[in-house]
């Protein structure tokens, strides 16, 4: 573990220069470009408070705040009354029509973010909201809603009542971060931590479409993690993602937080360390390395460790304020891409203010895995202006698109290897909060990327919530 983390402190300013044959194989398509198509208005008086640096309506590990299925789009948040809603138009209206899901938000807190998932098997929408650390509000609709939207009327009498289990499936009293995907036989599976901060499991829920079934953990909190300064004994593995790709394999992008701040240089940074990389080519039931090591089993005694061999694949010890749960998305051949942020080490060796420092100096960095099967990393050249996350999409030329905070937009081409990093869109006349939502689903469907922000306000004075649409290249 030292030996590692020693390398992480040595490549802390480092940038790997694109391999530029493996990238240009394929026939050069157009570079990356965005067009505003329009804007459209959520709600003029969204709720309105930070906490954690965030807000509880544009988190940007929110999976699926915004969703595109069979010609319609959906959007969840919550209003100043603190209800939660559920907006839906059909792709390319400029009107939302909305409904209320009968829970009202209980804290303030910017992790009870509402999630989204469609459980193909039987045309349900799906929500898992207002979590921390502690039970969860549950609510889905009936069946069909999302297979028939011209159909069937948008009211709340199509969704049931709220419930705190999955259809009776208790999982776990500490519940925090809940993210749905649909597997590729149409069932619908829920990524979701137990446990806290720093002493966490990751762990999956599935539904057939007539029930669910507890799927079980598949990493691990215990072992020993050594660091130049210390060690830790307790975590928890945070995903940048949890996704499926056109070939069904199931990809997540990693970084660990220990519970321990004795492996930090300063107790001002934050325990964040390394980048690492599983995947699953059995829907989740088995984890394993890029190599294609077997490093874990859900639901079973061997889970994915921070002591497995294999795991990293680009090393950074918990001294540059590494930014947990950024960005993943998989290209046209299933290879995965993150976007991964810190401090670099050219700016020091040692953060002391998380906040301050990310603001002053982080970068975010495009991690990728190239045709020849090895990782390259690139620095998107823009400082961050923000401690916060920055989200990635790739369009179907295999684009990359890095949706920064504040919702400024950067490209870089598949043909240049990701090595020309531009600017796409200033957003200085939108006035966003920070943070932003996208809508993973929709790019693939009509080309079209959708971003959620809010406008900044100040205090707990609530603000406008809004969707900005972009065509990519055709």
């Amino acid at each position: 573990m030292k030996r590692r983390t020693v390398l992480g402190a040595a490549l802390a300013g480092a940038v790997v220069t694109p391999a530029l044959g493996a990238a240009t194989a394929r026939a050069a398509g157009p570079g990356p470009s965005v067009s505003q198509t329009g804007t459209t208005l959520l709600d003029s008086q969204a709720i309105y408070f930070v906490s954690y640096d965030g807000l509880v309506n544009n988190n940007a590990f929110q999976k699926n705040g915004l969703l595109t299925y069979k010609g319609h789009q959906y959007a969840v948040w919550y209003t100043a009354d603190r209800n939660a809603v559920v907006g839906r138009r059909a792709v390319g209206s400029g009107t939302w029509s909305t409904v209320k899901v009968g829970h009202t938000l209980r804290y303030n807190d910017s992790h009870n973010v509402i999630s989204m998932g469609v459980s193909k098997v039987d045309g349900r929408l799906h929500l898992n909201m207002d979590s921390h650390s502690d039970g969860f509000t549950y609510v889905k609709s009936v069946a069909g809603l999302m297979d028939n939207p011209a159909g069937l009327s948008w009211t709340t009498s199509r969704f049931g009542a709220p419930q705190s289990t999955l259809d009776g499936l208790a999982l776990t009293s500490q519940f925090t971060y809940p993210q749905f995907l649909s597997t590729p036989d149409g069932k619908l599976q829920l990524s979701y931590r137990a446990g806290i901060s720093g002493n966490g499991r990751n762990a999956l829920a599935e539904y057939d479409g007539t029930s669910w079934t507890n799927l079980g953990e598949w990493s691990s909190s215990t072992g020993t993690y050594t660091s130049e300064h210390g060690s830790s004994t307790a975590r928890n593995m945070y995903l940048h993602g949890i996704d499926y790709d056109r070939n069904g394999r199931l990809h997540s992008f990693f970084t660990w937080r220990e519970q321990n701040g004795a492996v930090m240089c300063n107790g001002g940074g934050i325990t964040n360390h390394d980048t690492g990389y599983v995947y699953s080519d059995d829907r989740g039931r088995t984890w394993r390395t890029n190599a294609g090591t077997v490093v874990g089993t859900t639901g079973g005694s061997d889970k994915v460790a921070v002591t497995d061999s294999g795991l990293v694949v680009d090393p950074l010890n918990p001294d540059h304020s590494l930014m947990n749960q950024e960005s993943q998305f998989t290209d046209s051949a299933g290879r995965p891409h993150a976007i991964i942020s810190y401090v670099p080490g050219r700016f020091g060796q040692c953060t002391t203010n998380y906040v301050a420092d990310r603001t002053a100096n982080g970068r975010a960095f495009h991690v990728r895995r190239n045709a020849s099967g090895t990782w390259q990393k690139t620095e998107i050249p823009v400082a961050l202006g923000s401690s916060q996350r920055t989200k990635l999409a790739l369009d179907k030329y295999d684009n990359a698109y890095a949706i920064l905070p504040f919702g400024r937009i950067w490209g870089a081409s598949a043909a240049s290897g990701y090595a020309d990093w531009k600017s796409l869109f200033d957003p200085s006349g939108l006035n966003a909060f920070g943070e932003v939502v996208i809508d993973e689903t929709r790019i693939g469907q009509d080309n079209v990327l959708s971003v959620m922000y809010q406008v900044k306000s100040s205090g707990t004075t609530p603000s406008a919530l809004r969707v900005i649409d972009f065509a990519l290249p055709a």
